[in-house]
């Protein structure tokens, strides 16, 4: 008994740095996050402070345009990046993943589905999207720096692309080839 609770004393030990570093990042991410909020909110309020008088001088645009520049900057920042685990970690999408598998690809939120190689070619504009692939919709298209989809389209997670669709045809508008 008395080894067992040592052991457990021990394993409690060597796990709370690596719990403490996990929570480490979360917490700036979630800081991080919390200040573009507050930037975004500051240009706002400096441009309506600018256009009050009618005038916007020079020395008001150029301080708009840093401004500007800086949220820019930081919204880049908190985007996906495939290198950057710190980035997708905690979203409940990428939940399921754990590296790149030969012969599957990751298809975030549906977990890993293995390459079809009738449809290495499939993924032009002009062409259809086979039946299979329609329903692994991007859930935040926004995160991955998608432009939003036109009415009556969606995006759609295929073979590592982004691929953008007509809901009711499944003709390809436009593919982002090894988007994620």
């Amino acid at each position: 008994m008395k080894k067992l609770l040592l052991a457990a004393a021990a394993l409690a030990a060597a796990a709370a740095p690596i719990a403490a570093s996990a929570q480490d990042w979360r917490g700036e991410r979630r800081e991080d996050r919390r200040e573009l909020r507050e930037d975004r909110r500051e240009l706002r309020e400096d441009r309506r402070d600018a256009r009050r008088d009618g005038v916007i001088t020079e020395r008001e645009r150029r301080e708009l345009n840093r401004d500007r520049r800086e949220v820019r900057e930081s919204r880049r920042e908190l985007r996906y990046d495939r290198r950057r685990a710190d980035t997708w970690r905690d979203r409940a999408e990428w939940r399921s993943y754990r590296g790149a598998r030969t012969g599957y690809w990751y298809a975030p939120g549906y977990g890993y589905r293995p390459y079809d190689r009738r449809y290495s070619n499939a993924w032009r504009r002009g062409h259809h999207v086979p039946v299979i692939y329609r329903s692994y919709y991007v859930q935040d298209p926004y995160y991955y720096g998608l432009p939003p989809a036109p009415y009556g389209h969606r995006w759609i997670y295929a073979d590592g692309n982004f691929v953008l669709m007509s809901i009711a045809s499944g003709l390809i508008a436009q593919v982002i080839m090894g988007g994620y």
